[in-house]
């Protein structure tokens, strides 16, 4: 992420809920030579575990031609981001952005504090990303301030920091209006690399928009969610008595292998690896 600070491109976060996409994601990244973050919620982590989906990375990793990682994507506890840390997450989120100013710089610093016996970074949040995705509910939303952006920067000693600038989490009903501006004005303040999160649905050209304004990290999650589950509902239409997981398993992994294609070309990691 600090060579995509230096050089104008933002490294693609794609969320993984099982082997198949996780499959998928690092075979798009191949094919690109594009560096890639693998990441889980919560709610994945709760359905399977933090070991299940670090084991799962780990090995796509060990045989893979570019540098792949994993991150704990909005990390809703402290217990649960330490744990993603002694699990051998490469990196993880606090997500305090429903706390208070204070309170999420004090959850946050204390986070910071164990990732650093681990020299991991940590990714937080300021401002609240809107919509639902999961367990996760940013209701309407909430804009990050550039100064106090500043401030919790210096203050919480994190490596990256999300920010609030219209997006939302899930499926859009209407069309985004980013607030590009905001986002200027929090890169000019904020030495450390800037993450966009409910990316998914977004149009291509808003997300270019966004990593020229300085982003370094965007996330997706629902549109490869939506790739696989097409895929998965393809082969069912198609041959209704298939009864072998994975012959619809390998069909949605396709499906997701393009998602990811297209979203790393906008992000501009292709060939960054």
């Amino acid at each position: 992420m600090l060579d995509a600070q230096k050089n104008g491109y933002a490294v693609g976060a794609f969320n993984v809920e099982n082997m198949e996409m996780g499959q998928a994601i690092v075979a798009a990244a191949e094919e690109l030579h594009a560096p890639v973050i693998l990441q889980t919620t919560p709610s994945t982590v709760r359905y399977a575990s933090l070991d299940m989906y670090r084991a799962i990375v780990a090995t796509l990793a060990a045989k893979a031609a570019v540098p792949v990682v994993i991150h704990l994507d909005h990390g809703d506890s402290y217990d649960l981001a330490v744990g993603a840390l002694e699990a051998g997450y490469t990196s993880v989120m606090i997500d305090g952005s429903h706390e208070g100013f204070e309170e999420n710089i004090a959850l946050t610093k204390s986070v910071v504090e164990q990732a650093k016996l681990k020299n991991i970074p940590v990714e937080a949040e300021l401002g609240k990303v809107g919509g639902k995705e999961d367990d996760l509910d940013g209701g309407s939303g909430g804009y990050t301030d550039p100064m106090e952006a500043k401030e919790f920067a210096e203050r919480t000693g994190i490596a990256s920091l999300a920010v609030a600038i219209g997006t939302a989490h899930g499926i859009y009903s209407g069309t985004p209006v980013l607030d590009v501006d905001r986002l200027k004005a929090i890169e000019k303040v904020v030495d450390i690399p800037l993450v966009l999160h409910g990316a998914s649905g977004l149009l291509d050209k808003d997300i270019i928009e966004c990593v020229k304004a300085g982003i370094c990290k965007v996330n997706f999650a629902t549109e490869l969610r939506i790739a696989y589950s097409n895929g998965v509902k393809q082969v069912i239409r198609d041959t209704p008595d298939v009864f072998d997981p994975k012959k619809y398993g390998k069909v949605g992994r396709e499906y997701v292998v393009e998602a990811v294609k297209a979203r790393i070309l906008v992000c501009g990691c292709d060939g960054k690896a």
